[in-house]
């Protein structure tokens, strides 16, 4: 059955106006009025859980839909897990944030990292950062999650660590001597941040700075990952 976000009051035997993203989607599809839809509110501190749907009215700029049985049903990872990735070039950065999303990361915090490629601020960071939470989006209506992760605004090393949003324990990807691999740093299920860097890594002033507040290195094994790659690996064996 489709999924959609749809991130406006959800009340069974209510019947509501899906918003432009939802619908849009719905039109592509070609679906008619008694179709079965499913939705989605999609916030962390939201209703939660998913809901049964009809669609009831299929207008060319409006499609309506009545709001059935609500599911408490959630496919969340066992454990929080908050992603600083290093900025990556081109479409990369997007298939990050959308395999990172259907792997259940729980926010990701896009690094203007010394060595990104993308210099990103003003309009066009806003536009990014639009961009990037709408790939999140997507993947989370593909792969059954009814939490969308936050995208936080892109910003520095320097600048996180002035107010990190996330507590927890810190792992950093790093390839300097006496680096844990990561399944003997992260035992358990306990929230923590995993810092990756982008192409080329972090640089050593990064690095630096980032032990100097708690960040423990560790290694995923003899290999060399792309910067793409490294995190979702990552995240593959934490979110287990």
């Amino acid at each position: 059955m489709p999924r959609f976000h749809c991130p406006v009051p959800l009340t069974p035997g209510d019947e509501i106006a899906l918003p432009p993203g939802a619908a849009r989607h719905v039109q592509v599809l070609r679906m008619q009025p008694g179709d079965a839809i499913t939705l989605f509110h999609g916030s962390i501190d939201g209703p939660g859980g998913e809901f049964e749907a009809t669609v009831t009215r299929m207008g060319r700029s409006e499609v309506l839909a009545r709001i059935g049985t609500h599911h408490a049903v959630e496919r969340e990872a066992p454990r929080a897990v908050h992603l600083l990735a290093g900025i990556t070039a081109n479409e990369r950065m997007d298939w990050l944030v959308e395999k990172a999303t259907e792997l259940g990361v729980a926010s990701i915090t896009p690094l203007l990292a010394e060595r990104s490629v993308l210099k990103l601020k003003g309009e066009r960071a806003d536009k990014k950062l639009a961009h990037w939470q709408a790939v999140a989006v997507a993947a989370c209506e593909q792969c059954g999650r009814n939490r969308v992760p936050t995208l936080h605004p892109a910003q520095t090393l320097a600048d996180w660590l002035q107010a990190p949003p996330q507590d927890g324990q810190r792992l950093l990807l790093s390839l300097r001597p006496g680096t844990q691999p990561l399944h003997a740093a992260a035992p358990g299920h306990t929230g923590l941040v995993f810092l990756s860097g982008p192409e080329g890594g972090l640089s050593s002033t990064e690095e630096d700075l980032a032990l100097a507040h708690g960040f423990a290195p560790v290694t995923l094994g003899p290999r060399v990952l792309r910067a793409e790659t490294a995190p979702l690996a990552a995240l593959a064996a934490l979110l287990v």
